[in-house]
């Protein structure tokens, strides 16, 4: 079965974007981004691949993104209608209408039965992009997490899970720290406690 990777920064302090939804203290520093074109090209957008060195179309594990609308939205501000040209992408939200993103799928009903009925079709991996309140809706449907965790305490803003207390514990399989003070670590769930 596919599995849902969520793959995505976040601060010491749990959090993956300022309250504004903004993200650019989190740096591309010049040590990981050799280790994200190798590993995990796929996670990085189309526009950025020529500047990165990254194979067109990048292979790996994944041919679907997911994202919540506000992590959709800053591509859009940007002129980018299709962030992730080389996978399919869905944007869930009920507010965006679809004949206004055709460069997207937009999906407006429940994340969990749209993610289980994605599991069921034949395809590779599906890469969780973000958000918080998607992850959170998604936490029971998450199979592995892989955290770029980044030496940044920010106090305030939208966290790497957005929902009530439901504590998951989570398996450590690796880590692969940076000079930079990045550290990559990457969990797998402990049980499978999906109904």
């Amino acid at each position: 079965m596919r599995k849902l990777v969520y793959v995505i920064a976040a601060t010491l302090d749990g959090f993956i974007a300022a309250p504004d939804g903004s993200f650019d203290f989190f740096p591309l520093e010049p040590d990981v981004a050799p280790y994200l074109v190798a590993d995990w090209p796929q996670t990085l957008p189309t526009f950025t691949h020529a500047q990165l060195g990254v194979a067109s179309p990048p292979t790996g594990r994944f041919d679907t993104v997911l994202m919540g609308r506000a992590t959709y939205e800053p591509g859009l501000t940007l002129g980018y209608t299709s962030p992730y040209d080389h996978l399919k992408q869905y944007v869930f939200s009920r507010s965006l209408t679809p004949a206004s993103h055709p460069d997207v799928e937009i999906v407006s009903g429940d994340p969990t039965a749209f993610v289980r009925q994605l599991r069921a079709r034949p395809g590779r991996d599906i890469w969780l992009c973000g958000g918080g309140q998607l992850a959170g809706q998604l936490l029971d449907e998450i199979d592995e997490l892989v955290l770029k965790l980044n030496p940044v305490v920010a106090g305030s803003g939208i966290p790497l899970v957005d929902r009530g207390f439901a504590p998951h514990r989570l398996v450590l399989t690796s880590t692969r720290p940076f000079a930079s003070g990045v550290v990559v670590l990457h969990y797998t769930r402990q049980t499978d406690s999906r109904a």
